[in-house]
């Protein structure tokens, strides 16, 4: 039998698998029932790993060389916050490459050695004008 890994150490596997781009060993690290919330008007919510799971594999060909960097990790129990720096080359409809960098944060919720829920954090505007798909304003 195998030691437990704490929710930091799940956490941290998971956010390292993104950049293997290997969509088993990401989902691996989620529930059954994941519950994956987005609240950016440009994210979609889901639950389940076999849905997490499908959609994995697009996202991460829309976003070569996707990494996320930890900028701290907060751990409360189950409960581990993480702000991030996202990159990537997101491809285009053209599939041109736009590199991105976007902050934002998660939160973590860990039962046992599995994620069950995970909220994301992140500004849909900076994505939209890093791509050159949104206006350049910016509220002050």
């Amino acid at each position: 039998m195998g030691v437990a890994l704490t929710p930091t150490e799940v956490v941290t596997a998971y956010l390292g698998a993104f950049e293997t781009g290997d969509v088993d060993a990401i989902a691996a690290l989620v529930s059954a029932d994941f519950v994956n919330e987005h609240t950016s008007s440009l994210g979609e919510s889901l639950r389940g790993r076999d849905a997490y799971r499908a959609r994995l594999g697009r996202f991460l060909d829309d976003f070569a060389g996707l990494r996320y960097d930890a900028e701290r990790i907060i751990a409360d129990g189950a409960h581990v916050a993480v702000p991030y720096v996202l990159t990537a080359d997101w491809l285009g409809p053209d599939r041109g490459r736009h590199p991105i960098s976007i902050r934002g944060m998660f939160h973590f919720e860990v039962a046992g050695d599995e994620i069950v829920h995970r909220v994301d954090y992140w500004d849909s505007a900076e994505f939209l004008r890093q791509t050159g798909q949104g206006g350049g304003s910016a509220i002050s």
